[in-house]
């Protein structure tokens, strides 16, 4: 082979090479919250999940490339009401002794713009799997210290995962507002 093959091949062993795969993150747990508004009649029940952990895998330079999986302990929910949150546990909302975790697992993240995607996946409540589509931003990435934020707001219809529960007293509107704040660094 002369030195003009080698050059006509080249491009096609560099375009064969595969990109980097994802790089491995977690959450700081200092600075990442999941939040939640249910409205009712009385009162807007605000509430957290205070047990929950995150597995992403992130490419800065390509985000369609990255995913994320949230498992959440089901029991940690906190309206700051322990009345409410025992109720909460039961059977007439989340059966947390049945259902112990709320999973949601991406399957596409889609960039819309340079610091907005759409990320769709599989959120799992009370047993039932529904596809929704977060739009959420990537707030910040710094590369030299390998952190970032990414945050998302979206609505399910809590009837869809089988929490119908209601009150004649105090109606409970079935459309829950669920923000997510995910701050992630380099895993160790």
């Amino acid at each position: 082979m002369n030195r003009w093959s080698f050059l006509l091949i080249a491009p096609v062993v560099l375009a064969a090479t595969p990109a980097a795969d994802p790089a491995p993150y977690v959450r700081d747990v200092a600075h990442s919250q999941i939040n939640f508004v249910a409205e009712a009649r009385l009162v807007s029940a605000h509430g957290t999940f205070d047990a929950w952990d995150a597995e992403i895998l992130f490419d800065a330079d390509k985000i369609e490339a990255s995913s994320l999986t949230i498992t959440i302990d089901a029991k940690s929910i906190n309206t700051r009401v322990e009345r409410r949150d025992n109720h909460l546990r039961s059977n007439d909302f989340f059966a947390t002794d049945s259902f112990p975790q709320i999973i949601f697992v991406s399957k596409s993240i889609n960039k819309t713009a340079a610091d907005r995607m759409i990320i769709v996946g599989d959120l799992t409540v009370r047993g039932q799997t529904k596809t929704i589509s977060i739009p959420s931003r990537l707030n910040f990435y710094d590369a030299e210290r390998n952190v970032g934020r990414v945050t998302g707001n979206f609505v399910i219809d809590r009837h869809e995962y089988g929490v119908s529960y209601n009150s004649s007293m105090n109606p409970i509107e079935p459309e829950v507002a669920v923000q997510f704040d995910v701050a992630f660094q380099a895993k160790k």
